[in-house]
């Protein structure tokens, strides 16, 4: 069967009655209009898929009519046109402000519904390109074969197939939108929308407006709750929300409908929510910073998401994953990351977690030239974006050699910690170094290089 909402604008009620029975028996909900003035009052009502909109009408015109929703900018869906002596200069005007096609009177019911079926599909296109050109473009499948993610990935499976509301908590950058898109795509809902209220990044002065959208003079400006209608409403760290946009979310939610800024009748709200935080909001909701209702309305489904800290045994496989992501989405040089690497990165404490591991991989892939990344490379990465690391293997400390690693990978292990501790021995003179070691300068430095150890800041050449 099909689907969508169409709003059919004619002034003669025999048309208006037979292509609503039409419509309907294909399977499409169906709002009627007489007139200009009743096509304004149901597009503030509903949101429709898609209009068929008479041109010759009494009052105000067909052309008339979308002209002012066209230079409103609230033309959302397509429109299209029903003439009975239309002439090509009203075929080019209609055209030019966006109409998507034309049937002709008397109507061919297979014409019809050809052209709403096509018209249907081209706006369902287009929101899909939008909405992709709007997102970094990132992987959606929870990757990882950890217990931790075989678990997380077997409850999101089971949660799809039902349209309840999901509260998920973890640390920044740990994925949780990632999720959220994956398990809208996987729900009844991946035909519609998927929205993202970033709650952090809304302007104080117009967040009810964004949230809510607005009616002024007839003109209506759709929020991004209205927006999300059919399809999911993801709240990035909905604990950064102000408490009066608190309050009117509860009530929104509560009653699923909407009243937009400015506007005085309730609009219908079908929509599936995914909150998100970082932030403990049980304590915020103790403290009387975040509200109560509004807390337990989002906390139907409560997830934690894990930290990649807790998950350390993905790092290889996702190394692996984005590198092969990034490979094919952007066109870079693929690049293998060998045990040594897989180890050292296991044993980091990825304080950006997932996002921080991705950023890592598409900066490796950019920089590097050779067909394996180094440990050094990858240590001069960690060190720029990361706390400085502790000093390895200081006098006293012992060194354990990775018994798992291959015989090269372990020799450059052990000539790195050596070459730090007896630089420290010579006050960081590589001249000392040289002579301590037994190596000529030039090959001292080159090996230094390769090993990640940079010694530019406090070498001297004594």
């Amino acid at each position: 069967m099909a689907s969508g909402h169409i709003l059919v604008v004619d002034d003669e009620p025999d048309i208006r009655s037979l292509v609503q029975d039409i419509l309907q028996d294909e399977g499409y909900q169906v709002s009627v209009a007489e007139n200009a003035a009743a096509a304004r009052e149901v597009r503030r009502q509903i949101r429709p898929d898609a209009i068929l909109l008479d041109i010759w009408m009494p009052g105000t015109d067909g052309i008339s009519l979308l002209r002012e929703w066209s230079e409103r900018g609230s033309l959302s869906c397509p429109v299209i046109m029903i003439s009975g002596h239309g002439t090509v200069e009203t075929a080019v005007e209609a055209t030019r402000l966006g109409a998507y096609d034309f049937v002709e009177k008397p109507l061919s019911l297979a014409k019809l519904l050809l052209t709403v079926e096509r018209a249907l599909e081209a706006s369902r296109l287009k929101r899909e390109n939008e909405g992709l050109k709007r997102q970094v473009p990132v992987p959606l499948e929870p990757v990882g074969s950890s217990r931790v993610m075989q678990s997380l990935r077997t409850q999101l499976e089971r949660l799809a197939a039902h349209d309840t509301w999901l509260l998920l908590s973890g640390e920044a950058g740990s994925g949780k939108e990632s999720l959220a898109r994956w398990l809208h795509e996987k729900s009844a809902r991946r035909s519609g929308p998927f929205i993202t209220v970033a709650s952090g990044s809304i302007a104080r002065d117009h967040a009810a407006q964004t949230l809510f959208g607005s009616e002024e003079t007839g003109a209506v400006q759709l929020g991004l709750l209205e927006q999300a209608n059919g399809g999911t409403l993801y709240l990035d760290e909905v604990a950064e929300l102000d408490a009066e946009l608190q309050l009117r979310l509860s009530s929104t939610l509560e009653r699923r409908a909407l009243i937009r800024c400015g506007g005085r009748e309730p609009v219908g709200l079908d929509v599936r929510v995914i909150a998100a935080t970082a932030q403990d909001l049980d304590s915020l909701v103790a403290a009387g910073r975040f509200r109560e209702e509004l807390f337990y309305q989002l906390k139907v489904v409560p997830l934690a998401v894990p930290a990649l800290r807790e998950r350390v045994e993905d790092v290889p496989e996702l190394l692996q994953y984005y590198a092969d992501f990034f490979s094919n989405r952007d066109k870079l040089p693929y690049r293998i990351f060998p045990v040594s690497v897989q180890n050292r990165l296991r044993n980091y404490t990825w304080p950006g977690n997932q996002r921080e591991l991705r950023n890592l991989v598409q900066r490796l892939l950019i920089l590097g030239a050779a067909p394996e990344v180094d440990l050094a490379e990858v240590e001069q990465a960690l060190s720029g974006s990361a706390p400085a690391a502790r000093p390895v293997a200081l006098r006293g400390e012992g060194f354990d050699i990775d018994y798992g690693l291959p015989l090269r990978e372990a020799r450059e292990q052990f000539e790195r910690v050596y070459l730090l501790r007896q630089l420290q021995e010579t006050g960081g003179s590589v001249g000392k170094l040289a002579k301590l070691v037994g190596m000529e300068r030039t090959h001292l430095y080159r090996k230094l290089r390769d090993l990640g150890v940079d010694v530019k800041a406090g070498a001297r050449e004594d």
